[in-house]
């Protein structure tokens, strides 16, 4: 409407991330202010605020696995719901000031998540380079930029950013990586159904007992729900307790993932639903023979006619 105020995004920063390139994908972020944040727990809390209406963060790595922080701050704290997901391919440089040779790199730094997916390249190509760690690869730009370091591992994007050149490009250790960013807003009413959908839930189980990850899993089997990721984490209570992230093919206005997930809140000590959004992908969900909403439908037409008589 005019005369608002146009929307504002976070993301992990500063300029020059993968994460910035993963929010300037979204249509919605073309006329929206872009606001960077220092950690992925900085940007989630500018949402549960109100100081952005929504934040890019990353979720997973095709090479590297789950981003902790990311899962974690999204299981703990104010809820905050997934709206959208972003595949990125990501390319990793290796960017130094004007000048540097290869030879005189004696530090290298950019965040660990990045730093695991260039390890073997740098073991072979600067083996005597020590590792600093650093909150973002942008950030590690900067830190070369200020003279804090000799080299960054960070997107090509940074060197212009931050005025440094490109000493090797396309340093992966396994080439075609990608990465799955995520849009997070406040709760509300989930997207519409695509038939090409993720949902994420994060699940406390009640007690540690033989078989209660399986009791979980097969709610999930019976109903056809098919997992796309599963992982535990630590709740940070003690040694041995964990929750569990999933991501599950499917909708929540699908009966099938709607009564699984009632099916789970029966059994666990909390359920975080954390949305039902589009794939970015565009796999379509395939649905076993008896899984359908018109399936589960006459089946409890059928309960109903019992329970009332002929």
């Amino acid at each position: 409407m005019p005369g608002l105020p146009p929307p504002r995004y976070a993301f992990l920063g500063p300029e020059g991330t993968f994460c910035e390139a993963a929010l300037r994908t979204l249509p919605a972020a073309e006329k929206a202010d872009h606001l960077p944040c220092v950690s992925v727990a900085d940007a989630l809390d500018a949402v549960r605020r109100g100081e952005a209406g929504g934040a890019v963060v990353p979720l997973e790595n095709s090479v590297e696995g789950s981003v902790a922080e990311t899962l974690d701050e999204l299981a703990g704290g104010e809820p905050l719901q997934i709206v959208r997901e972003v595949l990125l391919p990501v390319t990793f440089a290796l960017l130094g000031r004007p000048g540097t040779a290869m030879a005189d790199i004696r530090s290298v730094t950019t965040m660990p998540h990045a730093e695991a997916q260039v390890r073997g390249w740098l073991r072979r190509e600067l083996p005597a380079a020590r590792f600093i760690a650093a909150p973002s690869t942008a950030d590690g730009a900067q830190v070369v930029a200020a003279g804090e370091a000799d080299a960054a591992v960070a997107a090509p994007i940074a060197a212009d950013r931050y005025r440094l050149e490109v000493l090797a490009d396309d340093i992966a250790d396994a080439p075609g990586a990608v990465t799955r960013f995520v849009l997070v807003t406040r709760p509300g009413a989930a997207p519409p159904p695509t038939g090409a959908d993720r949902t994420t839930v994060m699940a406390f189980i009640a007690d540690d007992h033989p078989g209660a990850l399986l009791e979980l899993l097969t709610e999930f089997a019976v109903r056809g729900v098919n997992l796309t990721r599963i992982e535990s984490r630590p709740t940070g209570v003690g040694l041995g307790r964990y929750y569990f992230s999933i991501d599950a093919e499917g909708h929540i206005a699908q009966a099938r993932v709607a009564e699984t997930l009632a099916a789970i809140r029966r059994e666990c000590a909390d359920v975080r639903f954390l949305g039902s959004y589009p794939r970015a992908d565009g796999v379509v969900t395939v649905e076993r023979q008896g899984t359908s909403d018109l399936d589960f439908a006459d089946a409890h037409a059928w309960v109903d006619r019992l329970r009332n008589g002929p």
